[in-house]
Formats: C-alpha cells, sequence, structure tokens
C-alpha cells in the first residue's frame, strides 16, 4: 500500500503524516504550493508518476464566511479539485477517501444527523462541500466520504486555538450557546483514515459509501470553551485569571454565512461497520499546552 495525501499544511493532514511516520505504511503528502488539485493536469501527472493505492485529499476550501464572497475558488477547491482525484485515481486503480462536512445539512433536524438524511446546504462553503462529494462518488466507485465537524487540533487554526489567543488578552468573552455540534479531534480523524486505508490493503475491499465521524459527546460552543477554559486553568498557562464566559446567541454574533445550529453527526453507521467509537475530544483536551503554541 502507497498512500498519497494533499492537504498536507491542514489539520488532518499533518496528523496524517505524523501517525504515518510511525506506521510502516509508504506516503507521499504534498502541499497546496506542491499540487494545486485544481489542476488536472498536474494532478494526473503526479498520481501517475506516484501511483498510489490510496488518495486521501485532506485539502479544502475551509473559510466559511469568505466563500460567500469567494464562490469561484471555493467551488474549485472543494468541488473540482476532488472530482480530479476521484477521476484520476479511478483511472490508474485508486480509491480516494474524501473528508467532508456538517454543513451539508440545513441544521434544522432537532436530533442528530445519519447519512441517511437529506442534505440542503445553507451556503457556499456548504453547496461547494456537498458538489464535491457528488463529485467523488460519481467519478471514483472506491470512495469513502468521512463527514466529520467542529475540527480542532494542535496544528493549524480552529476554536481551541483561538479561545486560549483571546483568553490571554480578554478578561471576558460572550459565546454562542444555541448551535449544537460535535468537536472532534484532529488527530482522531487521521487515526480513522488510516484504519480504514490499513482495512483496505488487508482485504482489498471496503463496504464504500459515505460515513460519519464526529466527536462525543455533544455540546454547544460555550460548553466547549468551558471544557477549553477549565483545562487552561488546571494547566497554569496564563499569569492571569481565565476569561468570564456568558453565552450568547447566534443573533447576537452575525456572520456572513449561516451556521447550522444542529450539527450534531449520527456516528452509528461507522461504530457499526468498523467498529470505530466517536471522537473522545474532552480526552483530546487534556493536553492542553500542546494548543497553545
Amino acid at each position: 500500500m502507497k498512500i498519497l495525501i494533499t492537504g498536507a499544511n491542514g489539520q488532518v493532514g499533518h496528523c496524517l503524516q505524523q501517525q504515518l511516520l510511525d506506521s510502516n505504511i509508504p506516503f507521499i503528502a504534498v502541499t497546496r504550493e506542491q499540487l494545486d488539485i485544481t489542476d488536472a493536469h498536474a494532478v494526473e501527472q503526479l498520481l501517475q508518476t506516484e501511483q498510489p493505492t490510496i488518495v486521501i485529499n485532506a485539502a479544502a476550501h475551509t473559510a466559511v464566511d469568505k466563500a460567500e464572497t469567494d464562490q469561484d475558488n471555493a467551488f474549485a477547491i472543494n468541488r473540482d479539485g476532488i472530482a480530479n482525484l476521484a477521476r484520476i485515481s479511478a483511472n490508474i486503480g485508486a480509491a480516494v477517501f474524501h473528508i467532508s462536512t456538517d454543513y451539508v445539512f440545513d441544521g434544522e433536524k432537532d436530533s442528530p444527523y445519519s447519512e441517511h438524511d437529506a442534505t440542503n446546504p445553507q451556503g457556499v462553503y456548504g453547496h461547494s462541500k456537498l458538489a464535491g462529494e457528488q463529485a467523488a462518488a460519481a467519478a471514483n466507485p472506491r470512495h469513502i466520504i468521512l463527514r466529520t465537524a467542529w475540527v480542532f487540533g494542535e496544528h493549524g487554526n480552529n476554536f481551541v486555538k483561538t479561545m486560549i489567543r483571546l483568553g490571554r488578552t480578554k478578561d471576558a468573552l460572550g459565546i454562542v450557546a444555541d448551535q449544537q455540534g460535535s468537536p472532534t479531534y484532529a488527530g482522531d480523524i487521521a487515526k480513522v483514515l488510516i484504519i480504514l486505508a490499513d482495512i483496505y490493503s488487508n482485504s482489498g475491499e471496503l463496504p464504500w459509501g459515505i460515513y460519519h465521524y464526529a466527536g462525543a459527546p455533544h455540546t454547544n460552543w460555550h460548553s466547549f470553551a468551558q471544557a477549553i477554559f477549565q483545562q487552561v486553568e488546571a494547566s497554569g498557562i496564563y499569569e492571569k485569571p481565565v476569561p468570564a464566559l456568558s453565552a450568547i446567541t447566534t443573533a447576537d454574533y452575525p456572520t456572513p454565512a449561516k451556521r447550522p445550529a444542529n450539527s450534531r453527526l449520527d456516528c452509528k453507521k461507522i461504530e457499526d461497520a468498523f467498529g470505530i467509537p466517536p471522537s473522545d475530544w474532552q480526552t483530546a483536551l487534556n493536553n492542553i499546552r500542546a494548543y497553545a503554541g
């Protein structure tokens, strides 16, 4: 087996490299600067040269608000890029694993979303990611689409690192409490992708399709921030008290892109199929100093 990773500088791409270095699995990881996935010719050249068994696409346009005014670029990366990777990987007999998002749903459901629920994205980012899912599935029958949510890790930009940074200088913070979701540790996403790759390598087959993988227990942004600052306080990172947190509503913090009120993902399918439990985001926060930079 040989794995090719795109989006090597992203949260999941970074974790994939760290974990694969500790394994015996050969891999090549490319950054956006090394491979523009929207350039079909460049993608074909690299895949034909490297001949990977599995392509893991961790590259994405993830600037949710910016996507509202950067629609062409969002669709170029999130739809056309994965279409190129899926089509060319199929041509060389490789499987494709693609990371998607809770934003393909409208957030109106009052319970966690399963893989069978109807999609209804509310913004450009969600529309572009759904188009990418559809393109991947159409271009390569050997595809795994892994929907996840609220990703955080030691590398890159995320909510945990933002809270730690703001808390250094702020005495009080208002955090949205009416959006529910599933925080997911990037290292756990990487681990799941490697587990699936290993199963495919050993058996030559997988039950292909869409899977949800995210964290448990479900929470909201305000409660998530409380958990973060409990760890910050216990670790003694700051030389000041942690900020006081107040619960605010989505209406109190307007953004260009609409956020789903319900981003909770039901992960029963992947647990039943592979014995993979949800991401334990609370344990992932224990080493809070790793996120503090």
